[in-house]
């Protein structure tokens, strides 16, 4: 606690600071690259985007950098990792789907294999080749270990300090999703103890520190990191993968306390409509936007429904939420004041993103796992008045991320806007032209585009379909450099498409439109919606019956995209969380 109060001090002396751009001595010519990337991140989540969450680090790069207002990643968080690092469509590169919710007939099928494949190459591996140091702390959730795969020692990175798997606890290594499979984690169960997530430096197995937030532990190993690059007087790549703000809900006491009052007085309804009339006002979204009701999904209830307590302890668990983003925020303020003070932050590219939109799962929810729910009984405390400890389990629910996105549609594992369109932020190096600095352009642009950038900010090629003897799918990302240095009206031109497919539902976005097709097992009609996303962002007002043709150019895209991908159906009746429902005909 103490060492994050700290952490908090300097954070205020920070914003102190000025302008995150100030003249400085660089030690090279060629630009750095810091990738920061949030877990869960809603697209309403942070204060530039109509959030009171204090985070003024993520707001300071908002208003010196290029805000996209339309950005895609996955719904859920390998997959999003899979092409932010490759450029690729994830079915290329074995994250078709991920880990533990794979759909059964698909195991074993090409680009199903749920872990990083070799027929890509890193954004890191390029880097390495041309004489970057690279890094990584955080989540990597690409493989290794016993599921197959390799750990991002084998990825290209000189340096990398992170847990493989999904996530965990966030004060000590218990773990967050117990894999019964694995002998050591069976053999903890059966012994009545939480299992160890297990984390690795370099691709060996250590020991994590107890008692040391997550936040704390990624960004300490990886300022230890930038000094061997500043030592070695190399350019760097710096990935940080962090963990907050997913669950489990747990944060440092002295940040919880700060929230509750607001969600309390707002409800679920009311912070929905707050952040929708924020984002309005900053720019996010259109004036003209219609308002999506929450009575149109199936899954949502009413703040008024609930008892006091139950307010109070709701409003609590956001509260935690927040302070996890807070948390996460002053951690970023660090990274960037240890740039600035060694000389190095004005030539370097830094991008902020989320992985996906908030988590809408509950353990006590329709979206709720029995089996899942059976390892947080046993192991988990529930107690809310220990709300932010090691070892309390808690998602904020369906309720509070509808609201979190501010007004999109859905959440993770979900392909409506509030699934899929996250925060994201690109300021380029100094030295570089940049024509859009302060904006917010609502012109489309998708997860696998960032590598690409990358690498032609550092004046790396790609080398296409191969690399050091391996056949590689070439990626599909572009390079936004163009748009952000003022040679291209949009990241891409107007007759590209984005195609995308996960747990059988399935989108295709081509300029403000997309098409979008949701499975009755996740609470869709099996039909294609048509929606201008770029001015209806909620997706209130389907399109097909005005606009027909459009939408059959649409579906003719994506129903080629999938057959040329080698896309695995998926039965009506089949959900993540639950499984079939209906016996095998």
């Amino acid at each position: 606690m103490k060492r994050l109060f700290a952490a908090g001090i300097l954070c205020a002396l920070i914003a102190l600071v000025g302008p995150l751009r100030v003249a400085a001595q660089q030690d090279t010519d060629r630009p750095n690259i810091l990738l920061i990337v949030g877990d869960d991140t809603g697209f309403g989540d942070l204060g530039f985007t109509g959030a009171v969450t204090r985070t003024p680090n993520i707001d300071r790069l908002a208003e010196e950098g290029a805000v996209f207002t339309r950005f895609h990643a996955s719904p859920v968080c390998s997959v999003t990792r899979a092409m932010l690092l490759t450029g690729n469509n994830p079915v290329e590169v074995g994250l078709g789907a991920f880990d533990y919710s794979l759909y059964p007939p698909a195991k074993g099928v090409p680009g199903y294999e749920a872990y990083l494949t070799r027929n890509t190459v890193t954004v890191a591996e390029l880097l390495q080749n041309a004489g970057y140091f690279t890094a990584m702390t955080g989540k990597w959730h690409l493989g290794g270990t016993r599921h197959g795969g390799e750990g991002p020692h084998k990825w290209g990175f000189d340096r990398s300090y992170v847990i493989y798997t999904g996530g965990a606890n966030h004060w000590n290594s218990g773990v967050f999703h117990v894999d019964m499979q694995d002998p050591a984690q069976r053999a903890a169960v059966e012994a009545g103890r939480v299992p160890k997530e297990r984390y690795f430096e370099n691709g060996a197995q250590i020991e994590r520190p107890v008692g040391i937030f997550s936040d704390t532990l990624w960004t300490e190993r990886m300022i230890a990191y930038l000094e061997e690059a500043r030592r070695e007087l190399k350019p760097f790549f710096a990935y940080i993968a962090f963990t907050t703000p997913q669950a489990p809900l747990q944060a440092p006491d002295w940040l919880i306390g700060k929230y509750a009052d607001h969600y309390l007085k707002h409800g679920f309804e009311g912070l929905k409509r707050a952040r929708w009339e924020s984002q309005k006002r900053h720019g996010i979204i259109p004036v003209t936007a219609p308002f999506p009701e929450r009575s149109t999904n199936p899954l949502l209830g009413s703040w008024s429904a609930l008892s006091d307590a139950q307010k109070r302890k709701q409003a609590l668990m956001m509260a935690t939420y927040s302070a996890m983003m807070e948390s996460q925020d002053i951690h970023i303020g660090l990274l960037l004041n240890y740039l600035r003070e060694s000389g190095r932050l004005d030539n370097t590219l830094v991008i902020y993103l989320s992985d996906n939109g908030p988590e809408g799962l509950d353990v006590d929810g329709e979206l709720s796992n029995p089996e899942f729910n059976k390892f947080i009984d046993a192991f988990f405390i529930k107690d809310i008045s220990k709300i932010g400890n090691g070892n309390l389990f808690g998602f904020i629910g369906t309720d509070w991320a509808d609201a979190a996105t501010g007004g999109l549609s859905w959440w993770k594992w979900f392909i409506g806007e509030g699934g899929v369109r996250v925060p994201m932020i690109v300021l380029p190096p100094r030295s570089a032209a940049f024509a859009h600095a302060g904006s917010r352009t609502a012109e489309f642009a998708t997860v696998k585009d960032l590598p690409i950038t990358i690498l032609d900010y550092a004046g790396v090629a790609h080398p296409g379909d191969s690399f050091e003897g391996r056949t590689l799918v070439p990626p599909s990302g572009v390079s936004m450099r163009p748009y952000l240095e003022g040679a291209m009206k949009a990241p891409r031109s107007e007759d590209s498409w984005h195609a995308f497919e996960l747990f059988g539902n399935a989108y295709v976005v081509k300029g403000n439109y997309k098409a979008i097709r949701v499975r009755s097992g996740m609470y869709g009609d099996g039909l294609w919606h048509l929606y201008d996303i770029r001015n209806d962002p909620g997706e209130t007002r389907p399109l097909e019956e005005s606009e027909p043709k459009r939408l059959s150019e649409l579906v003719a895209i994506y129903e080629a995209y999938a057959a040329e991908k080698g896309i695995v159906p998926v039965r009506d009746d089949w959900s993540p969380w639950h499984g079939f429902t209906k016996d095998p005909q």
